[in-house]
This record gives C-alpha cells, sequence and structure tokens, in this order.
C-alpha cells in the first residue's frame, strides 16, 4: 500500500504513455499546454517563500526549487532534441542525468526567476517552431541512447506537454496538502 501511495506522488497524472497514434488535434492541444506552460508554473510559485521553495513535493523527492529548475533544464534539452531531428536523420542524441543536474548547488539555491524567465523565452521559441511545421516535419525523429528507441518529433510534444502537467501536479499537490493554495 505504501509503494501505491508513494507512486501516486511520483507520477500523480500517471506514466507518460504515447498514444499508439497521435492526431493533429492531439498535437495542437499538447503545444497549447506548452504555450501556458511558463504562466502556469509562474502563477503556482509566485507566492512561495523561500522555506516553501525549499520543500520537497513528495518524501525522499526533489524541492519546489529544484522542480522549477529541472523544467527548465529539461525542456531545453527537448527543444535541442526537436532541432536535432528537424537537421539530422534520425539522430543518436545525448542523454543527461536529471538527477545529478538536480542535485548541483545551482538547481538547489538559484532563485528560481532564473529558469521560470528562461521558460518564458524558451517555450516562446518552442512553440513559434512547433506550430510551424509540417506533417513530414512531425514524423522526423530522434534516437535516445539508453534503449535506442525511436522518438517522433510529435511523440516528443506529447512526452513534454505530459511533462509540463506532470511536474505541474506535483507542486499543485504539495500546495493542497500543506494548505499554501
Amino acid at each position: 500500500m505504501e509503494n501505491i501511495a508513494l507512486d501516486k506522488l511520483r507520477y500523480p497524472i500517471g506514466r507518460f504513455e504515447p498514444p499508439r497514434s497521435i492526431t493533429g488535434e492531439m498535437v495542437q492541444e499538447w503545444i497549447q499546454v506548452l504555450e501556458d506552460l511558463p504562466n502556469k508554473l509562474h502563477n503556482l510559485v509566485k507566492n512561495l517563500s523561500e522555506e516553501q521553495l525549499n520543500t520537497p513535493y513528495r518524501p525522499g523527492g526533489w524541492t519546489v526549487r529544484q522542480v522549477v529548475h529541472h523544467m527548465a533544464d529539461s525542456h531545453h534539452h527537448s527543444y535541442t532534441r526537436f532541432k536535432w531531428s528537424l537537421t539530422e536523420d534520425n539522430p543518436l542524441i545525448k542523454a543527461y542525468q536529471e538527477k545529478d543536474w538536480a542535485d548541483l548547488f545551482d538547481t538547489k539555491t538559484a532563485p528560481i526567476e532564473l529558469s521560470l524567465d528562461y521558460l518564458k523565452a524558451l517555450h516562446a521559441k518552442m512553440v513559434f517552431l512547433l506550430r510551424g511545421l509540417s506533417n513530414n516535419d512531425l514524423q522526423k525523429s530522434y534516437r535516445h541512447p539508453e534503449d535506442r528507441s525511436r522518438v517522433t518529433v510529435e511523440e516528443n510534444i506529447g512526452k513534454y506537454a505530459w511533462h509540463s502537467r506532470h511536474h505541474c501536479a506535483h507542486i499543485e499537490a504539495l500546495l493542497k496538502t500543506k494548505g499554501w493554495a
């Protein structure tokens, strides 16, 4: 029972499962999630104190501050993966150790405004790029080095829409649990 409760805290909206068939409507909905993320995240964290920002969203989990910085790091990688997929033939991407990045001093101590501002600019560029893609572009892909899986541009859009919702749900659950909302 404890593992189920912890899994619900880790994956409040469930794990990402790419649909078997991705429609144009799905892609447009996901792009909208990406466009909305910077404002949504800003509104979730704008009134939090330093103590609250340094509170883990679950036992053994990252702090709110780490989650915000992680999102900027991860979405930066996603944008690069989109660019690689669009300009190279199914490239093997470079993975990164997100847990190690989250343990670096900047992720644990830097003001969240650095990542909030970065996400605003990054997502403006990302959404502009994604809205201009053709159906052919959406089928381009990269390969992940860990399992050599092929990830299409459209699947990556869905993955990062999920990632946006996933981490916002972590923060929303903490705010509700602590009565900070």
